[in-house]
């Protein structure tokens, strides 16, 4: 799916937000980032700051699980590119 061809509507977000939720939930990381990435990007289209933090995070979490630091450390870098990210 290419990002021109993203639902961006609220309803299609919360669903992949869903998924991705439920498989990190059961260690299934690969699947959750791919669910992750689909939320940032529409989040990303819809120009969502807040929620392009909240996914960015996310997905550093799902890459440290996985072991990819290096991959983790550029998505919390993303989550705050604006110097509020709640890093802890």
């Amino acid at each position: 799916m290419t990002a021109a061809s993203l639902p961006c509507d609220i309803v299609s977000l919360r669903m992949a937000h869903c998924r991705a939720e439920h498989a990190a939930g059961s260690g299934q990381y690969h699947l959750a980032v791919l669910h992750y990435r689909t939320c940032l990007e529409v989040a990303e289209r819809r120009e969502d700051c807040r929620a392009m933090q909240f996914f960015a995070l996310r997905l550093a979490e799902c890459y440290d699980a996985m072991g990819l630091r290096t991959k983790a450390h550029a998505f919390l870098h993303l989550a705050d590119a604006d110097g509020s990210a709640p890093l802890g």
